[in-house]
């Protein structure tokens, strides 16, 4: 991984960018199927809930930097290939004369063969199977605790409950769940 840095940082122009920043991306389904999470009751009591069961979802993407906090988010019907190029490119445009380095897991749709990268992102991936890499992955598991055990009658409720959410994920938040010691020491010795 070093390595990795040490090559963006000797092969990016200076003069195209005015910052860098460090993000991982992740991506995550929302649903009207109630969430579950474990409850405390006493011994030999059945713990009580309403449970709704619905196939009706959302995708929500994100990238999230340990470094300043800065986040962007995409929400999308489904995942694919051209949703993650399309969600590339819109990211590109936010601050584009910042350089973003992203860390990513190895999804099916993160397939990067046929797609177009925009020239101010380079994409690192981690090993397969190591979600504790990706800090993203905590950035949902807030939200989704959130949610848990709750009921959202139709698609417009859950939406107006991610959106109340990201409005609650500042940058000083978002540092403090996506904070990766590895990753934010190697950024700070590169760049």
């Amino acid at each position: 991984m070093p390595r990795l840095f040490s090559d963006i940082r000797d092969s990016l122009n200076k003069d195209n960018y005015d910052s860098v920043n460090l993000y991982f991306q992740d991506e995550t389904r929302f649903g009207l199927m109630t969430k579950q999470k474990r409850v405390l009751v006493s011994k030999g009591i059945k713990p009580i809930g309403q449970y709704q069961h619905s196939y009706k979802w959302l995708w929500l993407w994100g990238c999230f930097s340990p470094i300043n906090g800065q986040s962007f988010y995409w929400e999308t019907p489904l995942v694919s290939n051209s949703i993650f190029e399309g969600f590339l490119d819109a990211f590109s445009k936010q601050n584009p004369k910042e350089f973003k380095i992203i860390i990513m897991d190895n999804a099916g749709f993160h397939a990067c063969q046929n797609i177009i990268i925009p020239k101010n992102i380079k994409l690192i991936r981690i090993p397969p199977y190591t979600p504790e890499l990706n800090p993203a992955e905590k950035v949902w598991q807030w939200m989704k605790s959130k949610t848990a055990m709750k009921l959202f009658n139709d698609m417009e409720r859950l939406q107006e409950k991610i959106t109340e959410m990201v409005n609650q994920l500042n940058p000083k938040l978002i540092k403090s769940i996506a904070a990766n010691s590895l990753f934010s020491k190697m950024f700070f010795e590169y760049f």
